[in-house]
């Protein structure tokens, strides 16, 4: 199943700014002081690398479905 949406949820922790999701996947994620979502990045095609962002953030508050 292709990944359709990707959000930062900070209702447990906050995004630390570490910019470990922009190295990873600068196609999706930028970090200018917060981690922001580019809404018109194709997620589909770069599914694996939101996979190991999501995973490798800190703080755990990158989400997919």
């Amino acid at each position: 199943m292709a990944i359709t949406k990707v959000w930062l949820d900070e209702s447990n922790d906050e995004c630390v700014s570490c910019g470990a999701c922009e190295a990873t996947c600068d196609a999706v994620f930028s970090v200018p002081e917060k981690m922001v979502v580019n809404e018109s990045a194709d997620f589909a095609a770069h599914e694996s690398e939101i996979k190991d962002a999501a995973e490798s953030c800190p703080a755990g508050v990158i989400k997919f479905s």
